[in-house]
Protein backbone atom coordinates (compact mmCIF):
# COMPACT_ATOMS: atom_id res chain seq x y z
CA UNK A 1 0.00 0.00 0.00
CA UNK A 2 1.89 3.29 -0.80
CA UNK A 3 1.43 6.15 1.69
CA UNK A 4 1.66 9.97 0.96
CA UNK A 5 1.57 12.56 3.80
CA UNK A 6 -1.55 12.57 4.49
CA UNK A 7 -2.15 8.44 5.11
CA UNK A 8 0.85 7.05 6.68
CA UNK A 9 1.92 4.34 9.35
CA UNK A 10 1.11 5.58 12.83
CA UNK A 11 4.76 5.11 13.69
CA UNK A 12 5.87 8.26 11.49
CA UNK A 13 2.84 10.69 13.46
CA UNK A 14 5.45 12.03 15.95
CA UNK A 15 8.49 12.27 12.88
CA UNK A 16 9.10 16.26 11.99
CA UNK A 17 7.46 17.12 8.51
CA UNK A 18 11.30 16.14 6.39
CA UNK A 19 11.78 13.46 8.11
CA UNK A 20 8.31 11.94 7.59
CA UNK A 21 8.09 12.83 4.15
CA UNK A 22 11.90 11.28 3.99
CA UNK A 23 10.37 7.81 5.34
CA UNK A 24 7.15 7.61 3.40
CA UNK A 25 9.41 8.12 0.14
CA UNK A 26 11.88 5.07 1.72
CA UNK A 27 9.01 2.87 2.73
CA UNK A 28 7.34 3.40 -0.73
CA UNK A 29 10.36 2.18 -2.46
CA UNK A 30 10.97 -0.78 -0.21
CA UNK A 31 7.49 -2.09 -0.41
CA UNK A 32 8.10 -1.59 -4.37
CA UNK A 33 10.92 -3.57 -4.05
CA UNK A 34 9.38 -6.32 -2.72
CA UNK A 35 9.80 -5.72 0.93
CA UNK A 36 6.74 -6.40 3.25
CA UNK A 37 5.19 -3.62 5.39
CA UNK A 38 6.35 -5.23 8.52
CA UNK A 39 9.94 -4.91 7.68
CA UNK A 40 9.45 -1.70 5.42
CA UNK A 41 8.60 0.95 7.92
CA UNK A 42 11.23 0.11 10.76
CA UNK A 43 14.04 0.21 7.88
CA UNK A 44 12.24 3.75 6.48
CA UNK A 45 11.94 4.88 10.15
CA UNK A 46 15.96 4.51 10.76
CA UNK A 47 17.17 5.36 7.65
CA UNK A 48 14.51 8.56 7.36
CA UNK A 49 15.99 9.64 10.71
CA UNK A 50 19.66 8.55 9.78
CA UNK A 51 19.65 11.42 6.93
CA UNK A 52 18.15 13.92 8.72
CA UNK A 53 20.76 13.50 11.83
CA UNK A 54 23.51 13.45 8.51
CA UNK A 55 25.69 16.53 7.96
CA UNK A 56 27.15 15.38 4.76
CA UNK A 57 25.22 15.92 1.29
CA UNK A 58 24.60 12.76 -0.47
CA UNK A 59 25.03 12.55 -4.13
CA UNK A 60 22.11 12.86 -6.92
CA UNK A 61 22.29 9.75 -9.81
CA UNK A 62 20.08 9.85 -12.59
CA UNK A 63 18.66 7.26 -14.92
CA UNK A 64 17.98 9.10 -18.59
CA UNK A 65 17.09 8.34 -21.88
CA UNK A 66 20.70 7.74 -24.04
CA UNK A 67 21.61 7.34 -27.69
CA UNK A 68 23.12 3.53 -27.09
CA UNK A 69 19.52 3.10 -24.69
CA UNK A 70 19.51 4.34 -21.20
CA UNK A 71 22.36 5.97 -18.87
CA UNK A 72 22.90 6.70 -14.98
CA UNK A 73 25.07 9.55 -14.34
CA UNK A 74 25.90 11.84 -12.11
CA UNK A 75 23.45 14.63 -11.74
CA UNK A 76 25.10 17.70 -14.00
CA UNK A 77 27.76 15.13 -14.89
CA UNK A 78 27.90 14.83 -18.63
CA UNK A 79 29.91 11.54 -18.30
CA UNK A 80 27.50 8.20 -17.88
CA UNK A 81 28.60 5.93 -15.42
CA UNK A 82 26.49 3.04 -16.54
CA UNK A 83 24.77 2.44 -20.11
CA UNK A 84 22.52 -0.11 -20.41
CA UNK A 85 20.03 -0.98 -23.86
CA UNK A 86 16.74 -0.95 -21.45
CA UNK A 87 16.18 1.02 -18.30
CA UNK A 88 15.04 -2.45 -16.69
CA UNK A 89 18.59 -4.08 -17.26
CA UNK A 90 19.66 -0.85 -16.03
CA UNK A 91 17.92 -0.70 -12.62
CA UNK A 92 19.28 -3.11 -10.41
CA UNK A 93 22.82 -2.37 -11.48
CA UNK A 94 22.19 1.35 -11.08
CA UNK A 95 20.61 1.16 -7.32
CA UNK A 96 23.46 -0.85 -6.21
CA UNK A 97 25.88 1.13 -7.52
CA UNK A 98 23.93 4.41 -5.64
CA UNK A 99 22.79 2.55 -1.98
CA UNK A 100 27.11 2.07 -2.41
CA UNK A 101 27.86 5.55 -3.15
CA UNK A 102 25.19 6.64 -0.35
CA UNK A 103 23.49 8.83 -3.18
CA UNK A 104 19.81 9.35 -3.97
CA UNK A 105 18.57 8.24 -7.46
CA UNK A 106 16.32 10.32 -9.50
CA UNK A 107 14.51 7.69 -12.65
CA UNK A 108 13.16 9.83 -15.80
CA UNK A 109 10.98 9.02 -18.49
CA UNK A 110 11.85 8.80 -22.23
CA UNK A 111 10.26 12.04 -22.53
CA UNK A 112 12.91 13.60 -19.78
CA UNK A 113 10.05 14.06 -17.25
CA UNK A 114 11.04 12.35 -13.50
CA UNK A 115 9.02 9.65 -12.85
CA UNK A 116 10.67 8.48 -9.30
CA UNK A 117 13.24 9.22 -6.47
CA UNK A 118 14.51 6.48 -4.52
CA UNK A 119 16.28 7.12 -1.23
CA UNK A 120 18.13 3.50 -0.30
Amino acid sequence: MPWNKKDYPDSFKNLTDDVRDKAIEIANALIRDGYEEGRAIPIALEQAKKTENSDEDRPVYEIKKHDEGWQLKKKDSKKAILIEETKESLMGEAKRYVNKNHGELHIYTEDGSLSDTLYE
